[in-house]
């Protein structure tokens, strides 16, 4: 009787397997990706969009402090309006299509490198890396935007 009830937990689990692993083969294939967005991505992105095309708007007094090397204003300038650009940004990566979010990944990592470079500029008074990373900053953060889709 032993040797019975052995075998038939033995079969049991043997079947247990089998229906699991061959059961339902389409539940096993990854999702697809989706290639188009749909109205509701489109306006959570703009959304999105619009608080980075503020921060973007505000670069200006940005350029004006570095002009004038108001170094204390400089810092003051990216650790506070600017602060949450790079997060903003990322936010706004995650939504994109995945052919875009590993662009949107670099250039949010790239401007808030630049932001960095200005910032140590602004620490060391260095007024060429200073405007040369503002320059960057606006290349990089203008390609970041363009690649939001239109509704």
């Amino acid at each position: 009787m032993v040797k019975f009830r052995a075998i038939i937990s033995f079969l049991l689990v043997l079947v247990t397997v089998v229906v699991v692993n061959w059961g339902s083969p389409a539940a096993a294939k990854p999702p697809k990706k989706p290639t188009t967005y749909t109205t509701e991505q489109i306006q959570q992105l703009q959304a999105y969009a619009a608080d980075v095309a503020e921060m973007r708007d505000r670069l200006p007094e940005l350029a004006d402090l570095i002009q004038k090397q108001n170094w204390v204003f400089v810092r003051n300038f990216i650790h506070g309006p600017l602060g949450e650009i790079r997060t903003k940004m990322l936010t706004m990566s995650r939504n994109l299509l995945p052919d875009a979010q590993k662009e949107a990944n670099q250039l949010s990592k790239a401007v808030f490198d630049h932001l960095v470079d200005i910032d140590q500029a602004a620490a060391s008074q260095n007024y060429k890396v200073a405007v040369r990373s503002y320059a960057e900053t606006v290349r990089d953060l203008d390609t970041f935007l363009n690649l939001i889709p239109q509704g």
